[in-house]
């Protein structure tokens, strides 16, 4: 057992407490989320919608701003992992390696699916997980933000964050990722196409817009 699970997770269960949930308060959240214009009427979320995706498709903004919008909360698998562990993903990924994270991970999308509705980031290698698939699948409906391998390039080339692009030449790294990954980003219940003259808040509307195709998933309450 890797010494700082066994320090802050004892017998190994998840610690997870209502507390610990991301959500998106304006005093938390960056400026270009903070002047996110909030829609006429009332929305009802009936459903915690789960963004997937590659890394640098916008799942942490754009969630962000459709939770203000939606006013639901935000959740956000990696902040979750992060808080709960007292470390970085990338240094969970260096200390104890991506299979003991993806196994964390899993249990930590499950439990956030099960605490209450809102608007789920979830790390790029979520939803490439059959449990994971099945558990958003069952507790609510993944919507998959398809960004192209330029764009992607464009918004992770300047980043260190990123432990799978720690390699000789990142971008091919990025481009044989972003291969393997589509077919199972393709399987989400829905898809919103990213585009690079889009803002933060024009992607949130387009989410929406595609959220309110499904009934079962959101509704507008009131004019």
């Amino acid at each position: 057992m890797p010494a700082f699970f066994a320090r802050v997770f004892p017998n190994y269960i998840w610690p997870f407490r209502q507390d610990h949930v991301i959500q998106a308060k304006m005093s938390e959240i960056d400026q270009t989320t903070a002047d996110i214009r909030r829609p006429q009427g009332r929305y009802r979320l009936k459903k915690t919608v789960a963004l997937v995706g590659m890394m640098g498709a916008g799942k942490t903004a754009v969630g962000r701003a459709v939770a203000v919008k939606l006013d639901v909360p935000f959740l956000d698998s990696d902040a979750e992992i992060e808080a709960a562990a007292n470390l970085s993903v990338p240094e969970i990924f260096q200390r104890d390696g991506e299979t003991f994270f993806r196994k964390r991970e899993a249990e930590v999308v499950s439990r956030l699916l099960d605490t209450q509705i809102g608007i789920l980031s979830t790390g790029g290698g979520v939803f490439l997980a059959e449990v994971n698939r099945e558990n958003i699948a069952r507790k609510g409906v993944a919507l998959w933000l398809d960004a192209d391998l330029d764009l992607l390039w464009s918004r992770v080339k300047h980043k260190d964050t990123r432990p799978l692009l720690r390699t000789a030449d990142p971008r091919a790294t990025l481009a044989a990722l972003f291969e393997a990954r589509r077919p199972f980003y393709q399987r989400a219940g829905l898809s919103v196409r990213c585009a690079a003259e889009l803002p933060v808040d024009a992607m949130a509307t387009r989410v929406i817009e595609k959220l309110l195709t499904r009934p079962d998933v959101l509704e507008k309450t009131d004019a």
